[in-house]
C-alpha cells in the first residue's frame, strides 16, 4: 500500500526546497528476526530514522527484533507510551492522553521527514493488525510518500507453532480482541467456526469462561510469545491465569477432520434451534454457534434449506412438515449414540413449532438421561410486526388459525375472548391447500365484535426474497391471498395506520390505553 504526495518540504537560504522523505510502515513478524522478510530489510537498511514504540520501561520488542539490522548512523526514535493501563490525570482519560501521545509522535517523525530523511517505523508483527503503527500512518500517510510492508502476524505465527489450519474450505475465521465484556466474547465465539481471541493477560479470566459457556473450551488451544523466547504451547484449559502474559492468544483451530462423535468422550445432547423467519441473517450467535457444533441437523426440509452449509462430514436429515413426533425421536436416538443433534425450527422453537414436539418425546423414560436445550429465535409475529411498524406495542395474544390438532370451535372461542378483551391478534397458519375456511371465518367473527376499520397487517415470507407487508382493513381482507406463508395481525380498537411521505404505511398500537 502507499500513497503518494508532495509534501511541504523546507526552503532553504537559496531558495532550494528539499524533497520530503519516505515512510514505511515496518512489520517484522511475530519476533523472530528470520521471519523478517526481504522487503522488511531493504526498508531499514534505507532508512534514516528508525522508529520504533515502547513501555515506559524503554524496552522494545520491535527493535530487539530489528536489532540485527540497525547501524551506527541511524538515528533511532523511540516513542515511549506515556501509560499502559487505564488510569490517568489526563483530562481526556486514557483515550485523550493516547491521542496526545500519538500527535506528538507523529509530530516527531513529520518533522524527520519533512527534512527528507527517509523513516522506517518498526512493528512486530503486521504494521496494520492491531498494531501501533497504525496511529501513525492515519496521521501521516496522506501527507508524505508511504509504504507499508506486512509481516506474519501473531495469527499465522500462533496456528504454524500449534501444527493444526486454522480454518478450511468454507469455514470462518474471526479475530477477537479479550478486551470485550464477557456476553460479547461468547457471541463471537459460539458464531463462529474458528476463531483466535487477542490480547489475553488479564483478560485470560474471561475469555476462558466466554469459551466454556460457548462450548468451545475443549477445542481451545494456548500459544505463549510465538518464535520468541519463553514461547509455550498447550491446551487453554490447562493454563494457569496467573501465567499468562499480554502476548498470548488463545485460538480455535479448523474442526474438519478433528474430533468426530465416535472418538468424542462427551455424551451427545439434542438443541433444538430457532431460525428466525428467513435464515442464516435471522441467526442469533448463540443459534449458529449450536449448528456450527451439531454433528447431525435434523428437520423439516424447507428449514433445513435456509441453513448455510456449516462445515464438512455434517450430515443433514430431512423430513415432512407433518413428523414432528417422529422427527424428535429421530434425533434422540442420534443423541443417545453421542451425537451432537440440532433439531432446525423456523421461526422460534417454543412458539407452534419443534420445541413442544422434542420435549414431549424427551420426556419419557428411555430419553431421561439425553441433555436437551431450546435456544430462541425471532419468531414470524416480531419480524412482521417490526415490518409494518408496531402493531403489538401493546397486549396481544397470538394465535394457530390451524385446525390440525385442535377443533375449529375452539379456535373460535379464542379469537371471540381475545376480540372480546381488545387485544391485537397474531394469526399464525392462517390457511393451506388443505385448509380454506378458516381465514373467511375468522374475519367474519371478529367484525361481529371489532371496527369494519380496523387495521390488519397482511405479512408474507418476511426477511425472504418474496417478503410483502400490506395493511388492509378487516373489511377488505381477502382470504384468497392469505397462505401458509402468510401471517395476518390484527389492530385492536387503539391500532392505528399511518401513511408516511415516502407512501409507506406503518401501523403502531399506543401503549398507553384510555381509562373506561
Amino acid at each position: 500500500m502507499s500513497a503518494q504526495t508532495t509534501g511541504s518540504g523546507t526552503t532553504g537560504d537559496g531558495g532550494d526546497v528539499t524533497a520530503p522523505g519516505k515512510l514505511y510502515g515496518v512489520g517484522l513478524g511475530p519476533g523472530d528476526p528470520d521471519l523478517m522478510t526481504v522487503a522488511a530489510v531493504k526498508a531499514i537498511a534505507s532508512a534514516d530514522v528508525v522508529a520504533y514504540h515502547s513501555a515506559r520501561h524503554g524496552r522494545s520488542i520491535a527493535r530487539s527484533i530489528a536489532a540485527g539490522h540497525l547501524r551506527e548512523d541511524h538515528i533511532e526514535e523511540r516513542l515511549m507510551y506515556p501509560l499502559t493501563v487505564e488510569t490517568t490525570d489526563h483530562p481526556g482519560g486514557y483515550r485523550g492522553a493516547l491521542d496526545d501521545f500519538y500527535e506528538e509522535a507523529a509530530a516527531r517523525l513529520a518533522a524527520h521527514l519533512d527534512a527528507g530523511r527517509t523513516v522506517a517505523v518498526l512493528a512486530e508483527g503486521d504494521p496494520l493488525f492491531y498494531g501501533s503503527y497504525q496511529h501513525m500512518h492515519k496521521r501521516l500517510a496522506d501527507r508524505y510518500d508511504t509504504t507499508v510492508i506486512p509481516g506474519v502476524t501473531s495469527v499465522s505465527a500462533a496456528a504454524a507453532r500449534l501444527g493444526e489450519p486454522l480454518c478450511e474450505a468454507e469455514e470462518v475465521l474471526t479475530i477477537i480482541p479479550g478486551t470485550l465484556p464477557e456476553d460479547e466474547l461468547t457471541a463471537r465465539i459460539a458464531g463462529t467456526d474458528s476463531a483466535v481471541v487477542m490480547k489475553l493477560g488479564r483478560t485470560f479470566p474471561t475469555v476462558r469462561r466466554a469459551l466454556e459457556r460457548a462450548g468451545r473450551l475443549g477445542d481451545a488451544r494456548y500459544v505463549e510469545r510465538a518464535f520468541m523466547a519463553g514461547e509455550r504451547t498447550e491446551t487453554l484449559a490447562e493454563v494457569d491465569a496467573e501465567t499468562v502474559p499480554y502476548f498470548s492468544v488463545a485460538v480455535l483451530p479448523s474442526r474438519i477432520d478433528a474430533v468426530t462423535p465416535e472418538t468424542r468422550e462427551t455424551v451427545g445432547e439434542v438443541v433444538v434451534v430457532g431460525t428466525g423467519p428467513a435464515g442464516a441473517p435471522w441467526l442469533t450467535p448463540e443459534s449458529r454457534g449450536a449448528l456450527v457444533n451439531a454433528d447431525d441437523l435434523v428437520g423439516y426440509t424447507t428449514y433445513l434449506d435456509r441453513v448455510p452449509a456449516l462445515r464438512p462430514g455434517q450430515r443433514r436429515h430431512g423430513s415432512d412438515n407433518k413428523v414432528e413426533s417422529e422427527r424428535a425421536e429421530f434425533a434422540l436416538d442420534l443423541a443417545r449414540r453421542g451425537r451432537r443433534v440440532a433439531v432446525v425450527s423456523g421461526g422460534d422453537p417454543g412458539v407452534f413449532a419443534m420445541a413442544t414436539a422434542v420435549l414431549e418425546v424427551a420426556s419419557e423414560e428411555r430419553y431421561a438421561d439425553v441433555p436437551v436445550r431450546v435456544l430462541p429465535g425471532v419468531t414470524a409475529a416480531n419480524a412482521a410486526a417490526a415490518a409494518a411498524g408496531a402493531p403489538l406495542g401493546h397486549d396481544y395474544a397470538t394465535l394457530s388459525l390451524s385446525d390440525r390438532l385442535k377443533p375449529w370451535d375452539v379456535i373460535a372461542a379464542r379469537l371471540r375472548a381475545a376480540a372480546e378483551a381488545d387485544l391485537v391478534l397474531a394469526l399464525y397458519n392462517p390457511g393451506s391447500k388443505s385448509r380454506t375456511h378458516q381465514v373467511a371465518a375468522a374475519r367474519d367473527l371478529l367484525l361481529e365484535l371489532r371496527s369494519p376499520e380496523t387495521p390488519v397487517v397482511v405479512a408474507r415470507d418476511v426477511g425472504g426474497p418474496e417478503q410483502s407487508v400490506r395493511v388492509v382493513t378487516l373489511k377488505t381482507l381477502e382470504p384468497s391471498e392469505v397462505d401458509m406463508r402468510t401471517l395476518l395481525l390484527i389492530g385492536s380498537s387503539q391500532t392505528r395506520a399511518v401513511e408516511r411521505g415516502d407512501g409507506r404505511t406503518i401501523t403502531w398500537t399506543p401503549r398507553r390505553y384510555p381509562e373506561g
